[in-house]
């Protein structure tokens, strides 16, 4: 499913240039489910975000589901970030105006979709997520945990191939972080490919594989 071949990622200081990623060889299979952990300027978050499609890679090659990601147009990697890749992020990143199953909607209007078949589809994976009951309701009326489970909703409602989780427990007490993982546990023995970034022993803990990196390299596989 993905395949990192020489990455490397540099930004530029003023006049100085700071790498931050180095020679990143990895490869993903369909299904798998992988953590990434490293400290905090490890490098993690600047991975996920090329993993994701969100950035380019200075050099290498990035190949998902066997296509030159690296030679895409911007139209393109949006096209894959709509329908291929779904994000959940460490603050939830719900808009406050919105109830949960118009947040969970919202992807599926950059897709295209009628209003009946967001409607459907939104109601279908909060259900999905255990939170039926709360469709109406805007994230100041739900817990931090219900909160980060509408947004794994609304990662899902496109039916994405992967789902990239950037810290998704980093603003949880301990039990309500261990309730979100189970639900990605849920969704990975449905057969979803999961990416999980963190800097939890712990939470890393919870996935097949973990990848550690330090100063930019992979140290373990």
């Amino acid at each position: 499913m993905i395949q990192l071949v020489g990455i490397n990622k540099t930004y530029a200081m003023g006049e100085m240039l700071l790498p931050i990623l180095r020679d990143i060889d990895l490869t993903i299979i369909r299904g798998e489910y992988t953590a990434i952990m490293g400290a905090s300027g490890s490098g993690k978050s600047s991975l996920m975000n090329i993993i994701g499609c969100l950035e380019r890679p200075s050099s290498g090659k990035y190949y998902f589901d066997a296509r030159d990601i690296t030679t895409l147009n911007d139209n393109q990697l949006t096209d894959i970030r709509n329908f291929r890749i779904g994000f959940v992020f460490q603050q939830f990143n719900l808009l406050s105006r919105l109830t949960a199953i118009e947040n969970v909607m919202l992807p599926m209007v950059y897709a295209g979709y009628s209003r009946l078949e967001r409607r459907q589809r939104a109601e279908a994976v909060l259900v999905q997520v255990g939170l039926g009951d709360r469709l109406v309701n805007r994230p100041n009326q739900l817990s931090g945990g219900q909160q980060q489970r509408v947004a794994i909703a609304r990662a899902l409602v496109n039916q994405p191939d992967v789902l990239l989780a950037d810290e998704p427990t980093g603003a949880l007490d301990s039990h309500t972080g261990a309730a979100v993982m189970d639900q990605l546990n849920e969704l990975h023995d449905r057969g979803l490919t999961i990416v999980l970034v963190t800097h939890d022993a712990q939470v890393a803990g919870r996935a097949e594989r973990i990848v550690s990196l330090h100063d930019g390299r992979i140290v373990a596989p």
